[in-house]
């Protein structure tokens, strides 16, 4: 298993757009990686019609997406046609590569067997993983599904979006956070740091402690 902040391991496998090197694919951008039990399943279908949905938008931020499961590549793409055909995709190229792991070498490296979802094929089907790595190639988040539940798209565009601007400002955000909503100031600066940091202002919020650490600032840009 990778932990967050370590290197993300390379590998080299095939795709519905040919041989991938996975460093040299994402070098310089982030990336989600999406893993899938099988490919002509209803969940996944449905899965992989909302990942084709938000990966162009994602792709402008400097976000690309690739998702990998234990089919081959000629399955993978005939199952194209119908993720397209229930999602209502049209045509045009599929705007992020699906990998073969054949062999399960990925699936077991990464700790993603789920050994409660047997495929058709009665071998362990790969679980339904999300990792986000970073232009430092660095695992930045990572969760794990069973293959009954489907993953929510949404959540993982919320994700996104928060990792996009606390990598770049020292701000956290909260629960339920959503883009252009306050952030949190992190608490290690000070209240002159952090005045001179975000102009649009610094509103501290009182509690019962008395301690200044719940510091909102408009969502920087």
């Amino acid at each position: 298993m990778v932990v967050l902040g370590e290197i993300f391991p390379n590998f080299e496998a095939e795709s519905t757009e040919g041989h991938i090197r996975f460093h040299d694919f994402i070098r310089g951008s982030w990336c989600i990686l999406l893993a899938h039990p099988s490919d002509f399943t209803p969940v996944c279908t449905t899965e992989m019609g909302a990942a084709a949905k938000m990966a162009p938008a994602l792709l402008r931020r400097g976000v690309k997406m690739a998702c990998i499961s234990c089919d081959p590549v000629s399955s993978h793409k005939t199952w194209i046609e119908d993720i397209r055909a229930y999602n209502g995709l049209g045509s045009g190229p599929f705007p992020f590569p699906i990998i073969s792991d054949e062999e399960r070498q990925l699936a077991k490296k990464l700790g993603m067997i789920d050994p409660d979802e047997p495929r058709f094929d009665n071998k362990p089907a790969t679980a339904r993983a999300v990792f986000i790595i970073g232009p430092d190639l660095r695992l930045k988040l990572s969760m794990l599904y069973p293959g009954t539940t489907g993953r929510n798209f949404a959540e993982i565009q919320r994700i996104m979006e928060s990792l996009l601007v606390t990598a770049k400002h020292k701000v956290v955000t909260p629960e339920q956070w959503q883009v252009g909503e306050k952030c949190f100031v992190v608490p290690f600066l000070s209240m002159e740091e952090a005045k001179d940091m975000f102009p649009a202002g610094v509103q501290v919020h009182p509690v019962p402690s008395g301690k200044q650490y719940l510091r909102t600032t408009p969502m920087p840009n």
